[in-house]
């Protein structure tokens, strides 16, 4: 059974422990927690240079020292505080960082509400077992064989055939009945190919639908978006040896993950608005009167500094957007600034959980609307990478991952 170690702050105090529990046990793992010392907790203000008065705190910093100390003790680790605190904040990053640094182990950060279930946590905590558990498959660099992938997306879905390391084929449609959705995109993928469905050797399913899928087509492997997308990321960017940081985008939420030759080392997903989604620049290209597809090019034309706009929630971002075209801002000015927008709020919700190490990977079907990247690339300082096939990612690493399952 892979053991996580749940380093939190206030789990109990608001009553979401038993979802942690249940979520656990869901994907097959126990959670542990390392025995430490009262010196261990004194002392612990020597190594993070920090102190604080929560004794949850401490001891979660303590806990962290000892399993960095004997990585024998855990597999993984998840580390979880309340979103209201500041401080807690500040030290949920400082044990991430501190984990990352100084051992292979991965890990999860989280803040956490008293509503967050059992359900919210499930993807995240089957990341890391699957992290552990396929610590091997993740690291192989090229397919073989004949496999396809399938990506059951909250808005679309995506399918791809691969071939002997290459893509061979592609398909992509809206996420409507997921199941016809799915149906659609492997058979558009499979014409593209010239592949019949029956030469196929296995197929990968991941994305929001991937059980109902996984189970209609009698899927090979059923896995989650974070090693998957991160796996196709790093092999279409060719930087599957040394570190590299992958943010994919979503319809609905957003992923930053670290990754190490080719295996998450950490990762952060979600984020506490739509206004950090696709689904608010869909709503930017609607009220302006362009095609998703076009806006990406109108954002290249402006300059966000121009137009104010509201970072943090869609509704007032919307707002924003209709205020500042009655105010007679320019269409290319409102479409960058909120490429930016945004590009901010996935800095500030996602990309401080993590290491971020070039090469920077941008993936999904948000990278290609080009003012996003730019805006990334602005806020960061550095290049960002969008790899050819970068909207079927995560159908690009099932396709990818399930040709090792056909070797063992």
């Amino acid at each position: 059974m892979i053991r996580i170690a749940q380093l939190s702050c206030g789990a109990e105090y608001s009553g979401i422990q038993r979802e942690i529990e249940r979520a656990a046990e869901t994907v097959g793992a126990k959670l542990v927690y390392p025995e430490v010392s009262l010196d261990d907790i004194l002392n612990v203000e020597n190594t993070f240079g920090v102190s604080v008065s929560s004794g949850d705190l401490n001891m979660a910093m303590a806990r962290a020292v000892r399993i960095v100390q004997n990585p024998d003790l855990a597999d993984a680790v998840i580390v979880m505080t309340c979103f209201r605190c500041a401080e807690a904040a500040i030290i949920r990053s400082e044990i991430r960082k501190y984990i990352h640094e100084n051992s292979k182990i991965p890990v999860l950060s989280y803040s956490f509400t008293e509503r967050t279930t059992a359900e919210t946590l499930l993807t995240r905590m089957e990341a890391l077992v699957t992290t552990v558990k396929y610590r091997g498959l993740l690291a192989r660099e090229k397919q073989t064989g004949l496999t396809a992938g399938i990506d059951s997306g909250s808005t679309t879905t995506k399918a791809v055939v691969m071939k002997d390391n290459q893509v061979i084929g592609t398909g992509w449609n809206p996420t409507t009945e997921v199941l016809q959705s799915a149906e659609d995109a492997l058979t558009a993928a499979l014409k593209m190919s010239g592949v019949a469905r029956e030469e196929l050797q296995a197929t990968g399913v991941t994305g929001y639908g991937r059980f109902l899928v996984g189970k209609h087509i009698n899927a090979k492997l059923v896995q989650e978006e974070i090693t998957v997308n991160s796996k196709g990321a790093v092999f279409l960017a060719d930087a599957q040896r040394g570190p590299a940081t992958v943010i994919d985008i979503g319809g609905m939420d957003n992923k930053a993950i670290s990754v190490q030759d080719g295996i998450p080392g950490g990762f952060t997903m979600g984020g506490i608005c739509a206004g950090a989604s696709g689904r608010f620049l869909e709503l930017t290209a609607k009220r302006l009167g362009v095609d998703i597809t076009e806006l990406g090019k109108l954002a290249l034309k402006g300059d966000y500094q121009n137009v104010a706009m509201n970072s943090y929630c869609i509704v007032f971002g919307t707002q924003s957007l209709v205020n500042n075209l009655a105010m007679g801002r320019k269409p290319e000015d409102v479409a960058m600034a909120a490429c930016h927008s945004v590009a901010e709020q996935v800095y500030e919700q996602q990309l401080q959980e993590v290491e971020v190490k070039e090469p920077v990977i941008m993936v999904g079907g948000t990278s290609l609307i080009e003012g996003l990247p730019k805006a990334m690339e602005e806020l960061l300082q550095i290049k960002v990478t969008v790899p050819k096939y970068a909207q079927y990612i995560g159908a690009v690493g099932a396709a990818l991952l399930v040709s090792g399952l056909l070797e063992e």
